[in-house]
């Protein structure tokens, strides 16, 4: 089969950004002010990611809006991981910080053994592909808790992790100009986005008194999700075009 990841552009990382947003401002909108909890929650958006990733794994190629709905729903899943663990099991963000780089270092090392690459350029046999979604849900879930130590239990606060956590973003950017290992600065980076994501969207969301700019879950969740939409559409248009002008 093809290839089933989009090219690493500036896009990729917008909507990537805009997608840990997504999921950190969607997870907490369901499980606290709908008021189905962290466990109902985690429940439904589960079945909703599993129904996606069948349809993903079902393709041969790379098609934008599933890529993208799988990749939102693995950010929710990702987001509420974390919750069960902090605030339904009481597990200390230490804790389970350190167990999910722990795991994401035993999926790494599983996938290299295996296939002899981590690139997600060459995410075109079946397994390749289990090992990816495994790789991508296990980051969401370890950005979500190494965000959330960083922000609350060492409490730098939503603007200082925005900012600590862009400049080590454009860090990796200026590395892997420099020449540094292209894999890892970008697994390093898609680590990174999540904390960065999130930062951002309890900053936007939570209230004023709690020290973010209090637009709300509703309005931050909804502004983004529409942004993904369009970028998803101009992408999708831009392959369309693409292949005609290829198949002329």
């Amino acid at each position: 089969m093809q290839n089933k990841v989009p090219e690493v552009t500036i896009a990729f990382w917008t909507i990537k950004i805009l997608s840990t947003t997504v999921g950190e401002t969607g997870a907490d909108y369901l499980a606290v002010h709908v008021g189905l909890g962290a466990t109902l929650t985690i429940a439904i958006t589960l079945s909703m990611l599993a129904a996606s990733l069948v349809t993903q794994l079902s393709t041969r190629t790379y098609v934008p809006w599933i890529y993208w709905l799988t990749v939102v729903l693995v950010s929710v899943v990702g987001t509420q991981l974390t919750d069960v663990l902090t605030d339904v099991l009481g597990v200390s963000l230490y804790t389970s910080t350190a167990a999910f780089a722990v795991l994401l270092s035993v999926i790494f090392g599983t996938w290299y053994y295996r296939e002899k690459t981590l690139s997600i350029h060459t995410i075109v046999t079946r397994h390749r592909e289990l090992f990816y979604w495994t790789a991508i849900l296990v980051t969401f879930a370890l950005g979500t808790a190494a965000g959330d130590l960083a922000t609350e239990a060492l409490g730098l606060g939503f603007s200082l992790g925005v900012v600590i956590f862009g400049v080590m973003l454009v860090m990796m950017g200026v590395a892997a100009y420099l020449g540094a290992d292209r894999v890892l600065i970008f697994w390093l980076a898609y680590i990174l986005t999540r904390p960065f994501g999130a930062s951002l969207g309890d900053l936007l969301s939570q209230a004023t008194e709690y020290g973010g700019l209090g637009l709300g879950t509703v309005v931050t969740s909804i502004a983004f999700l529409c942004v993904i939409v369009v970028l998803v559409f101009l992408h999708t248009a831009a392959r369309v075009r693409q292949s005609r002008i290829s198949s002329t």
